[in-house]
């Protein structure tokens, strides 16, 4: 409708590492199993550290054979591209649609932060190990998630930089608007606590202010 999303992307549809991962992958698309072993394999990376932790750690967390394991995956490391791969996925599943139903850019941004941080909120563990662990990645696992993370990216861009013409601080490029943007949500993780900095919306809703008037409210300095 509004043409933010970048040209050629599928919400929830992106190139995995290989066509056997593909095959694989619509078959157990909705098994509830395979997400919690995502979420249980995610917490033993987030423990022990990717380099660390080994097949056997992720099988005694799940409560599963070595055997019932490999029938998700082949090994640790496309284990690892599976779980980041489903945060980009699921965060542009949830975003897309909503970006695309609003008119407003100020209420666009709005609705890009509270949608990023409410995962973040709700995914801790997934979101740290998504910062830690992926460079650990290598060959195809690591361009596949580099090209979704390119993906959500320019999304991101692009509605910083549409919220940007309605006027923004002299010499601030929606490149670096994004990235700090980014930069300031994706270290939620280690700093957050709910009993103090109260739930998701309300962290949200503190980023928003503080984004938006500095970046609108300096206009023209």
């Amino acid at each position: 409708m509004l043409g933010l999303l970048p040209r050629g992307t599928r919400i929830g549809r992106f190139q995995t590492a290989s066509r056997t991962n593909r095959r694989r992958k619509a078959t157990v698309k909705k098994d509830e199993r395979f997400d919690l072993l995502l979420r249980q394999a995610a917490k033993v990376f987030f423990e022990k550290g990717y380099d660390r932790a080994s097949i056997r750690d992720v099988a005694r967390e799940a409560g599963m054979s070595l055997a019932g394991l490999y029938y998700y995956f082949r090994s640790k490391e496309e284990l690892l591209h599976l779980i980041l791969e489903k945060v980009f996925t699921d965060l542009m599943e949830t975003l897309g649609p909503r970006i695309e139903a609003s008119s407003d850019p100020v209420e666009r941004v709005r609705i890009l932060i509270h949608n990023h941080i409410g995962y973040f909120v709700e995914n801790l563990v997934e979101m740290k190990v998504l910062s830690h662990e992926y460079e650990s990645l290598t060959g195809t696992y690591h361009e596949g998630i580099r090209k979704i993370r390119r993906d959500y990216f320019r999304l991101v861009e692009r509605v910083v930089s549409e919220v940007m013409e309605r006027g923004a601080a002299r010499g601030v490029t929606a490149r670096v608007a994004a990235l700090s943007l980014l930069g300031m949500m994706n270290w939620l993780y280690t700093w957050y606590r709910p009993a103090v900095d109260g739930d998701a919306a309300a962290v949200a809703g503190q980023m928003t202010s503080m984004f938006l008037n500095g970046l609108l409210a300096g206009k023209g300095s």
